[in-house]
């Protein structure tokens, strides 16, 4: 196995002699796996290792332990140990994160405030990109998601990703060396728990060796994604000039809408798969798209510009970052925003029943969310229609005009997903594997 992860290293180019590494690490056994490699490794690569323990603060007395086998175990090893200490659930409830999005965003800053100047490792495996690979997948992706996690990212390598669970514990076995466990990940309570736990079985049921198949999957997927993406450069650099793409729909499907994306991407407007396919036919035909408030994507000749086109009226734009709990836009009506279990969804109605309320399944939106009014332009694609519709066209079919000034809106870091008294976005509807849904009502005050 080492010679295993000594090929990956230096076939992508992982860590290169002289670096010091930061090993993340949190005590189990993929961790635990990654550091004794490493320490190993060392002298043949010719660099310097030290270990990073986040403690979430999360389970009490056993994230204490956790962080006492880690020290333990680096003071056996003579690796620099350090521990940061995190409140995951005030940050969670703060910036309105689920637990385990909030946990991410904590480790990794704290994985970038001790790495300057140094690689940090951290231990996705085989079986930890599969499962990224089905999430993604039944999230919605395109090439670079099925590819699941990339060996490379900024200062962040991952040493172990060509290997497979099962080979790690083999190796930890043969070394006598032992490992703590998360009760957490034992759970289904957590998405990619249900992938681990439910999924991959069925799958190792079809074919024995999936994990490794897909190693090289992820690998070759990898490689046409970059190819697509160099491709991407040199059309940029040839056709580009400011927020224009010129001669754009002389170029292939792909490329033209990754170029599309990468000139949305650049000025902060959010986009989709079926906003760029909207946008790559606007390529091709000509006319006006609004992507976003008085953004517009303007097509004529085979060229398209994203331009700002200021809006002829004096409707004025507010919004809050969503929270749990009253959000505020309007003098006299706020929107309440609850987490509710799907196994505590009756109790709910029973306490809620006169009240009209939206659910959403929590963990489909996507990065920041933001509660706000209506903007011109707006678009939706409502849970159970196949097709994406004009907000403008749905107030006019159902919201009496008395009651259209002030619309709560919510929209995350992919567009517009709730409006009320009109529905919610498909992609954020509940289905079978929710766990979590967001409530959705308004209060008058």
């Amino acid at each position: 196995m080492l010679q295993k992860i000594l090929g990956h290293i230096r076939r992508c180019g992982l860590i290169a002699e002289g670096d010091s590494v930061v090993c993340g690490l949190s005590g189990g056994a993929d961790s635990v796996c990654l550091l004794l490699v490493l320490s190993e490794l060392s002298g043949e690569l010719g660099i310097t290792v030290s270990a990073l323990h986040v403690n979430h603060n999360l389970r009490g007395s056993e994230s204490d332990r956790d962080e006492e086998f880690c020290r333990e175990l680096c003071e056996r090893l003579n690796v620099p140990f350090t521990a940061v200490s995190c409140d995951v659930s005030g940050y969670a409830a703060e910036n309105s994160l689920s637990t385990e999005g909030a946990a991410r965003q904590l480790r990794y800053q704290a994985f970038a405030d001790n790495s300057a100047g140094k690689k940090v490792a951290t231990a996705h495996n085989a079986n930890d990109n599969l499962e990224t690979m089905l999430l993604n997948l039944a999230r919605g992706t395109a090439l670079k998601g099925l590819a699941g996690i990339p060996p490379v990212r900024g200062n962040i390598v991952r040493p172990l990703l060509t290997v497979t669970r099962e080979e790690i514990e083999e190796f930890l076995s043969e070394r006598r060396q032992t490992y703590v466990t998360d009760s957490t990940n034992l759970s289904d309570d957590y998405t990619r728990n249900m992938i681990r736990h439910r999924i991959m079985p069925l799958m190792k049921e079809i074919n024995p060796s999936v994990v490794s198949t897909a190693v090289g999957m992820a690998e070759a997927l990898r490689s046409e994604d970059s190819f697509i993406g160099e491709a991407v450069d040199n059309t940029l650099a040839q056709c580009r000039s400011g927020d224009k793409l010129i001669g754009l729909a002389g170029y292939p499907e792909v490329v033209r809408r990754r170029c599309i994306a990468r000139l949305l991407s650049g000025s902060s407007v959010p986009y989709s798969g079926d906003r760029l396919r909207a946008a790559d036919a606007l390529l091709l035909s000509g006319g006006k798209l609004n992507v976003a408030g008085d953004r517009y994507l303007i097509a004529e000749n085979g060229s398209i510009e994203l331009r700002t086109i200021p809006e002829r009226n004096d409707h004025q734009e507010l919004s809050v970052p969503m929270q749990i709990g009253a959000n505020r836009l309007f003098a006299s009506r706020e929107l309440i925003c609850e987490i509710v279990n799907c196994d505590d969804l009756k109790k709910f109605e029973d306490v809620h029943g006169k009240l009209t309320f939206l659910l959403l399944d929590y963990d489909k939106i996507r990065g920041r969310a933001t509660v706000r009014n209506r903007r011109y332009g707006d678009r939706i694609r409502l849970s159970g229609r196949g097709f994406t519709s004009s907000v403008k066209k749905l107030i006019n079919e159902k919201i009496p005009v008395s009651a259209r000034t002030e619309l709560h809106f919510i929209e995350d870091d992919e567009g517009l997903i709730c409006a009320e008294g009109i529905g919610i976005a498909q992609r954020v509807a509940p289905d079978g594997s929710t766990r979590r849904l967001l409530a959705v009502y308004v209060r008058e005050v």
